[in-house]
């Protein structure tokens, strides 16, 4: 069996004969090679074998968020000059206005319902035959393209090319994942990510192991019914996922199934991995990966976690952590990563300053600052543009957030710098609560003396904001650049 889930189940064979109608459909709206497809779905068959299809004949799937603003839209189908559009038909309704004006656009399919102006994608691939034959891609012909998420501003495209895959796969394979055909992922993170990408679907296919697909968003009780119902080994999420698991609670007696969690997206704070550890038994391998590498590339390894770290980049790839004056960082220092492989994206499309700055000879720039530890151990310290000074020292956010996170109250926190009426900066934290905890200034002191007993006063916050929720990418990462606007006087929260 291949995939599993609510929207049926597929053997390997039935996959490959759907993915090969659907390239044929691709061919008959007159799709051609590297042209690009959006695909605007939920996490379902029709997804993977409409993606396998596309790149079967050489055309380019773009995966779409289906969690995005209908601004948001817009700009991937201008950006992208897509000629097809496949999409759930409750997507495409509030969106016709916008379709019918996009020039590039040929056809749009939907699926799982009418749309206006739509051809059925359920008619349209059954009419097809289910051979197809490879068109001959070349190595550096694009293959997919991934937008990024968001977490710094405007979505970007980074444009993989068919050689990438197979290196940004392997490697986390032969280190951490060690799947078998009698393995089953499942995947907090959607088709539409990189990571959710390489979760659900180029691991199996290269592992021959199947995969739980959850079509609906993935809420902590469909979440853990999906586990309990079709018994997945290997669970793959994010930081925020884990935690508001751990909030909420639920019953170990799910997860007996699970033989390895991985969490990526940003990095996981110690006090949640072992909060984890002691609840489930199972540890959490966080592991680092981006949009424009393809995949996970550093990653603590099985029976070997330290706790608060990201562990070490994996042998088959090359890093360097370069400080601003452009040496390379020594044990204990702290630097800009800056890793090097063939999995890496050729560059960012219709974007020539952003790939510029980004893709620099063999080098990909991350614009994460890492402190290397003892054998090549990496400890995160945030974003280049999350660092500030405070008191004329380098302050780390995501030092105060793991030390936040460790108070019994503290459910979520984000810290950013804001400038006082001299100018300086200061850290200031936005801080949500566990239920049954009152903000108010008795919080704030307590929170502001927890951390003057395990920091140093310069790191401590010179205020706190409490809200009911930090802004998020819908890969569950704290967009820090709105709360800079916030604490700037722009537009925040």
């Amino acid at each position: 069996m291949a995939l599993w889930g609510p929207a049926g189940n597929f053997t390997y064979e039935q996959l490959c004969h759907f993915a090969n109608q659907a390239g044929n459909a691709l061919l008959a709206l007159g799709l051609a090679p590297e042209q690009r497809v959006l695909l605007l779905l939920r996490d379902s068959p029709e997804f993977i074998a409409t993606y396998l299809g596309a790149m079967k004949i050489g055309a380019v799937p773009v995966g779409l968020n289906t969690f995005a603003h209908p601004s948001d839209y817009e700009f991937y189908l201008q950006n992208s000059r897509a000629r097809v559009l496949v999409g759930e038909a409750e997507f495409l309704a509030p969106l016709e206005p916008l379709i019918r004006r996009t020039a590039s656009l040929r056809a749009v399919l939907s699926v799982r319902g009418e749309a206006p102006g739509a051809a059925r994608f359920e008619q349209a691939v059954a009419a097809q035959p289910a051979e197809l034959e490879p068109y001959a891609t070349h190595r550096d012909q694009p293959a997919y393209w991934v937008y990024t998420s968001g977490s710094t501003g405007e979505s970007k495209a980074a444009v993989h090319l068919h050689r990438n895959t197979i290196f940004a796969v392997e490697p986390f394979l032969r280190h951490v994942g060690r799947l078998t055909p009698q393995d089953i992922n499942f995947s907090v993170a959607r088709l539409f990510f990189s990571y959710g990408l390489v979760n659900s679907l180029f691991m199996p296919l290269w592992a021959g192991a199947g995969v739980a697909l959850l079509p609906d968003r993935p809420e902590p009780d469909k979440v853990l019914a999906l586990i309990e119902q079709y018994r997945p080994t290997l669970l793959f999420s994010v930081p925020t996922a884990y935690g508001r698991m751990l909030r909420e609670g639920f019953d170990v007696q799910k997860l007996a199934s699970l033989r390895l969690c991985v969490s990526a997206g940003e990095a996981l704070p110690a006090p949640i991995y072992h909060q984890w550890k002691e609840k489930t038994g199972l540890e959490i391998i966080d592991g680092v990966g981006s949009t424009e590498f393809g995949y996970i590339f550093l990653a603590n390894r099985p029976g070997q976690v330290v706790a608060g770290t990201s562990g070490t980049v994996f042998p088959e790839h090359k890093f360097r952590l370069v400080e601003p004056a452009g040496n390379d960082a020594k044990p204990g220092g702290m630097g800009e990563l800056w890793v090097s492989s063939p999995s890496v994206a050729g560059y960012y499309f219709r974007n020539h300053e952003a790939s510029k700055n980004t893709f620099l000879g063999e080098w990909l720039r991350t614009n994460d600052q890492y402190e290397l530890g003892e054998g090549g151990v990496l400890t995160y310290q945030g974003r280049s543009d999350d660092l500030f000074k405070s008191g004329g020292i380098w302050v780390s956010p995501i030092q105060v957030e793991s030390t936040l996170l460790a108070h019994h109250a503290v459910a979520e926190a984000s810290v950013v710098a804001e400038r006082d009426s001299q100018g300086l900066e200061k850290p200031i934290a936005y801080v949500v609560l566990k239920s049954g905890h009152e903000p108010g200034d008795g919080m704030a002191q307590e929170l502001r003396n927890f951390l003057r007993e395990r920091l140093a006063v310069y790191k401590c916050p010179k205020s706190f904001q409490f809200v009911s929720e930090l802004p998020k990418t819908a890969s569950g990462k704290i967009q820090r650049f709105k709360l800079r606007q916030r604490a700037a006087g722009g537009q925040g929260l």
